[in-house]
């Protein structure tokens, strides 16, 4: 089971950037998230937690939802042990407490958003994120 933790959250201005970071350790020996597969999501008050964007973990695919696209980038370290969410262009409504989460993943070039391919992850206990001026 790994271990996720989150940071880089905040409070910021409309238009304004973050970057989150998730950091995974807890890893069985000689492995790092190329055996997996790490998704960001996010939820708002009262709504139901969406999936924004992913990482595969040999290729490095990538996905992002359509509410996020050309504002969010994921990306991940050399090392393989950390996984970015830079943030651009925010907005009010990207308001909420985000999460990263790790399922084991052997698919080379594709990553899923889907809750349900993530009912079995690991999860981070999230960090909130507020875009407010």
């Amino acid at each position: 089971q790994l271990q996720l933790v989150e940071s880089g959250g905040g409070l910021v201005q409309p238009g304004g950037s973050l970057r989150l970071s998730c950091d995974a350790s807890g890893f069985a020996s000689g492995f790092t998230l190329e055996r997996y597969a790490i998704g960001w999501f996010r939820q708002a008050p009262g709504k139901e937690r969406e999936g924004v964007s992913c990482i595969s973990g040999r290729a490095g695919d990538t996905g992002v939802a359509d509410s996020v696209k050309d504002r969010f980038t994921i990306s991940r370290n050399s090392a393989k042990t950390t996984v970015y969410l830079q943030m651009n262009n925010l907005k009010p409504e990207d308001t909420g407490s985000y999460y990263c989460a790790a399922i084991s993943w052997a698919i080379w070039d594709w990553c899923p958003l889907l809750n349900y391919y993530y009912r079995e992850a690991d999860w981070g206990k999230g960090i909130l994120v507020t875009v407010s001026s």
